[in-house]
C-alpha cells in the first residue's frame, strides 16, 4: 500500500510539475540531461538515493507510454508538454488537494454557490456537491451551497475542473443570510 500511496506522489508532483510550468523545454546535451534537470538541488533534497532517481525516471515514462505527456525533439531542445488527458489528470491531483483557508478574522461576508447542472449529467452534479461537502460548503438547498471565507480560486479551479459555465455556476458575496444562526453555529464564527 505504501509503495502505491508512493507512486501515487510521484505521479501528482511530476503532473503538477509539468501544468505548473507549461511546456517544459530542456537543452539536449546526454541522455541524462532530462533526469539532472529535474532534480535540481530543490528535488535531490526530496529524491537523493538512486533508487528513488529510478522510480522517478520511470514514472516519467509511465506518464509518457499512458498518453498524458508529450515529448517533442525541435532543434535539439526537448519539449515536454501534456496532453489533454494529462491536463485532466493534473487537474484530479489539483482537486484532490484543494482546500479553503480560514482566515484569522471573518469578514462577515457569505459566499454562495448557486448552480444548475442538468440531469443529463447528474454524475458531475453529484461529484461537484461531493467536492462542495469535502471543503466544508454547508448546503442550504439542493444547489445551494455557504461558505464564510474566501473561495475565488477554490471555485475557479472547481467551475475548470468539472466544465461549468457561468450560466451553469454563479458564487454570489452575500452580506446578510436571514437566520444565519445555524451556519454561524457551523462554522464557528
Amino acid at each position: 500500500m505504501a509503495i502505491k500511496n508512493n507512486r501515487h506522489e510521484t505521479i501528482s508532483n511530476l503532473l503538477k510539475f509539468i501544468l505548473v510550468g507549461g511546456a517544459v523545454a530542456i537543452a539536449m546535451t546526454s541522455p541524462y540531461f532530462l533526469t539532472n534537470i529535474l532534480f535540481k538541488k530543490s528535488f535531490r533534497r526530496s529524491y537523493k538515493n538512486l533508487k528513488e532517481k529510478k522510480k522517478f525516471y520511470n514514472t516519467f515514462y509511465y506518464l509518457k507510454r499512458r498518453g498524458l505527456i508529450e515529448i517533442e525533439n525541435i532543434n535539439n531542445q526537448i519539449y515536454i508538454s501534456l496532453t489533454k488527458e494529462g491536463k485532466q489528470c493534473a487537474g484530479k491531483y489539483q482537486i484532490d488537494e484543494l482546500s479553503i483557508e480560514k482566515p484569522s478574522k471573518w469578514d462577515k461576508k457569505w459566499r454562495m454557490i448557486v448552480f444548475d447542472i442538468p440531469e443529463k449529467y447528474r454524475i458531475k452534479r453529484e461529484a461537484f456537491r461531493g467536492k462542495l461537502k469535502e471543503l466544508g460548503f454547508a448546503k442550504l438547498q439542493e444547489s445551494v451551497w455557504a461558505h464564510p471565507y474566501e473561495c475565488d480560486e477554490e471555485i475557479d479551479l472547481l467551475r475548470e475542473f468539472f466544465g461549468l459555465s457561468d450560466k451553469n455556476l454563479q458564487l454570489l458575496l452575500v452580506e446578510n443570510i436571514s437566520n444565519d444562526y445555524e451556519l454561524r453555529s457551523k462554522f464557528k464564527v
